[in-house]
């Protein structure tokens, strides 16, 4: 069974960082390309960032220059590295990872994705 399990959000002034990690179990890691999405109260989610199975990067265009996505295929993690937070960043960040092997790819679409974490909380105050 495949497990994702996110850590790292929490509350954070703007301007400031937050790295969040997420730990996949149950498949070969280095072989699928994972997500980050986001969901803001009211919202629908949102693709935030991806990186395929060859590393590949792609990024909505409101966090380009400020987030950095990386995977540690030797850990079977992926990174959300956050910079230069903005209130607007605010939600719950979920990971996922492709249905797919060796996709490079539709990563921004989250009919890409099978498997989610439960979420963690980002909260950017002003």
């Amino acid at each position: 069974q495949v497990q994702l399990v996110e850590s790292g959000g929490g509350l954070v002034q703007a301007g400031g960082s937050l790295r969040l990690s997420c730990a996949c179990s149950g498949r070969i890691f280095s072989r699928h390309g994972m997500g980050w999405f986001r969901q803001a109260p009211g919202k629908e989610r949102e693709f935030v960032a991806a990186i395929s199975w060859n590393g590949g990067t792609h990024y909505t265009d409101s966090v380009k220059g400020r987030f950095t996505v990386s995977r540690d295929n030797a850990k079977t993690t992926v990174y959300l590295q956050m910079n230069s937070l903005k209130p607007e960043d605010t939600a719950v960040y979920y990971c996922a990872s492709d249905s797919s092997e060796f996709r490079t790819n539709a990563l921004g679409i989250d009919k890409a994705y099978d498997y989610w974490g439960q979420g963690t909380q980002v909260t950017v105050s002003s």
